[in-house]
């Protein structure tokens, strides 16, 4: 008859290091029971505690050098950013420390300056604009736009302290790229829309507003667009997984803008991700724009954003 597992009550709410658990009366033996569950390197917790990111990190930081920073996906995770916290946890330690990326770690060492760390719930994080840069640097562009469009959103940082950010880290690594994806970077309220943004992009098409304001001709407001071309006076709506549940006000929005002469394209996640061709096209055709033809080889991702943004070629060239 096997005997039941001792579960200290102090373990149970809240991850604890191997130190901790031998503290009260486990065994490492034991602690590779089922009632355990392996987080790390040293680190362990109850398997009926509920997965909390924060009680996770905040058990880590007790292991970690003090100049441990978190960073990379982990501190975009704190800032609020719909990344991984702790797939891997990343940390940047100074250049002589001796702590090594092990398992659920990732360990990066670099100097960062004051300007670069910042504390969030007690816990040393790097800075938005440093976090962004790294992530601009690691991440496709894709990827890295939209946690630049997700920063903006929630007002953590600006297009213009991104691009001073990146001005005072010219020559370091990240920093041209943090610099070319700033001047795209918009404000969009989900990932989708800056897929579609991106889609457009691309393909050589104008980049468009951004969650514009809408008026009729009496300057009484009638909505706000998920992206819009202005001079076309068309909208381009992402249909995400709630327009069924506001479908009812979404046409009645939809007809007050129609009334006042705006044009309406709507698009979903199946046809940006399977039919971006012909949204592309289908934009094309209402903004009646040639398509580009680039003789020889495809145009790159590089092109697009400069003929896009309208940015000085000088400051895409390291995309």
């Amino acid at each position: 008859m096997s005997r039941t597992p001792r579960i200290p009550n102090a373990l149970t709410k809240k991850p604890f290091s191997l130190e901790e658990a031998r503290q009260h009366g486990l065994t490492l033996s034991s602690l590779r029971g089922k009632v355990w569950r392996r987080l790390g390197s040293e680190l362990y917790c109850w398997q009926g505690l509920r997965h909390d990111p924060w009680l996770h990190l905040s058990a880590l930081h007790r292991l970690l050098p003090r100049d441990a920073v978190f960073a990379g996906a982990t501190a975009a995770w704190m800032f609020g950013l719909d990344l991984a916290a702790d797939d891997p946890v990343e940390i940047i330690v100074r250049l002589d420390s001796s702590i090594r990326s092990r398992e659920g770690v990732s360990v990066r060492r670099c100097e960062l300056s004051p300007s670069d760390v910042t504390t969030i719930r007690g816990l040393r994080a790097t800075s938005i604009n440093r976090t962004l840069r790294d992530l601009s640097l690691r991440l496709p562009s894709l990827d890295a736009l939209i946690a630049v469009d997700m920063a903006l959103h929630l007002h953590l940082t600006n297009a213009e302290d991104l691009m001073r950010h990146a001005g005072a880290a010219h020559g370091e690594a990240g920093a041209q790229r943090l610099r070319s994806l700033a001047s795209l970077g918009a404000a969009a309220e989900s990932p989708m829309e800056t897929r579609l943004r991106w889609l457009l992009i691309e393909a050589g098409l104008p980049c468009p507003e951004v969650q514009t304001n809408l008026r009729d001709l009496w300057r009484r407001f009638l909505g706000r667009a998920d992206l819009y071309y202005a001079e076309a006076r068309l909208i381009l709506e992402y249909d995400g997984a709630n327009h069924r549940d506001r479908l009812a006000d979404d046409n009645r929005r939809q007809n007050l803008l129609i009334n006042a002469g705006y044009r309406i394209l709507r698009f979903t996640a199946t046809d940006i991700h399977q039919r971006p061709d012909v949204v592309v096209a289908q934009v094309r055709d209402a903004l009646n724009v040639e398509p580009i033809r680039t003789p020889g080889a495809k145009r790159s991702e590089t092109e697009g954003l400069m003929r896009s943004a309208g940015a000085k070629r000088a400051e895409f060239g390291a995309l």
